[in-house]
């Protein structure tokens, strides 16, 4: 009896060319795919809807009215809100002071940050991962407790700080209208510092080395190598870290919120320190708790969206001509 031959594998034949096997179609492929891409989506589409846009259309109906966060809002007032924001001497005070924050940490943090990218980058040098572990630390430590342990330290030794550059009278900077802002973005540069360095380190790993072996067998020195190859490849990357880092800016609350208390005389309050003090009242900047209106800090809340919602379509457009580039 002759033994069966297992390596032949019996093969459905196509109908119009029977020496052919039967294949699934390329559309059929194409449009599994496509529902399983869709039935992917659906758990991020609900999320979404439950608790971004939901809140953002409750946030909306809220501005119409006058509400303390305990009834129903039923005092309808229209569009007044956005006329006394508008008004408010202190609303702009605590925007002028987000984007003398943003303004000033942006550029020195960056500038900061990708330069001793730059010098963490070279894999000859020593402990380098020690390095990176200790600027770092600041982002995963807590940013109010960091704010707390800095404000005990300047409230108490602040004078002295103070009179050893030749401050006179002596004052803690934290408690002095000139100094108070600049205190919280010293404070703000320290703590965010990390990420930003470790997002450059990661956009300094993409340029190949190839590139720069090319180079210097050309004869470029050091500085032609970062104007002619690490800077021009790091830049849809640096591009995006940019604006992550001014997003993140115009968002600054607990720096001064916690370090400072929006004061002293509202010199370092924030729009969202502003805000929080509307919705909540008994705030660190002197407000009262009759003054806790949550249809007006939405309308406030409103309009600070509407200011990061138009960085983030510029953000979008620089990247598509930034890629094209």
């Amino acid at each position: 009896m002759a033994k069966p031959n297992l390596l032949k594998i019996p093969v459905q034949k196509s109908a119009a060319n029977p020496a052919m096997p039967r294949t699934r179609p390329i559309w059929s492929l194409r449009r599994s795919e496509i529902v399983w891409g869709y039935l992917f989506m659906i758990p991020f589409v609900v999320l979404v809807c439950v608790f971004t846009l939901y809140p953002i259309l409750g946030s909306l109906r809220i501005t119409l009215y006058n509400w303390n966060g305990l009834d129903n809002p039923t005092q309808f007032v229209g569009l007044r809100h956005f006329a006394e924001v508008a008004k408010d001497p202190y609303f702009w005070n605590a925007f002028k002071n987000t984007v003398v924050y943003t303004a000033v940490l942006v550029p020195v943090q960056l500038t900061l940050a990708l330069l001793l990218a730059l010098v963490l980058n070279n894999a000859k040098m020593r402990f380098r991962t020690f390095y990176r572990t200790v600027y770092f630390l600041p982002v995963v430590t807590s940013l109010a407790i960091g704010a707390i342990a800095v404000r005990l330290m300047l409230g108490r030794g602040g004078a002295q700080i103070s009179e050893l550059f030749g401050i006179d009278p002596p004052i803690s900077p934290i408690a002095s209208p000139q100094f108070a802002l600049p205190s919280v973005i010293l404070f703000g540069i320290w703590h965010s510092f990390g990420i930003n360095l470790v997002y450059f380190l990661a956009a300094l790993q993409t340029v190949p080395e190839e590139l720069y072996d090319a180079a210097k067998v050309d004869g470029a020195n050091g500085n032609q190598r970062l104007l002619y190859i690490t800077l021009p490849t790091i830049r849809p990357l640096a591009t995006i870290i940019v604006f992550f880092a001014i997003l993140g800016s115009l968002q600054v609350f607990e720096q001064s919120f916690v370090l400072t208390g929006g004061g002293p005389f509202f010199a370092s309050e924030v729009v969202s320190g502003y805000i929080y003090s509307y919705a909540f009242g008994g705030s660190a900047v002197g407000r009262s708790v009759s003054s806790v209106n949550i249809g007006y800090a939405s309308a406030a809340s409103l309009f600070m969206s509407l200011v990061v919602l138009g960085i983030t379509i510029i953000q979008a457009v620089v990247l598509r001509r930034t890629r094209k580039a």
